[in-house]
């Protein structure tokens, strides 16, 4: 999809400096990647407290193995 956008030089010559790519396409999509990831992150901390385990669940001895 091809759009045309506003975008604060500042910003983006910053990013481009903390960011190992070279293009101004390729830092935005990684960008837009990066969102994504979070936004679904955050969504699954919404289920705290909603989730059951088992009581004889015991994550501590699966580390073991």
């Amino acid at each position: 999809m091809r759009t045309n956008i506003v975008i604060d030089d500042r910003l983006m010559e910053e990013a481009l400096k903390l960011s190992r790519y070279k293009t101004k396409k390729e830092l935005i999509h990684k960008a837009l990647e990066e969102f994504i990831q979070n936004r679904k992150r955050r969504d699954l901390r919404e289920l705290k407290g909603k989730i059951k385990f088992d009581k004889k669940y015991n994550y501590k001895e699966l580390r073991n193995r």
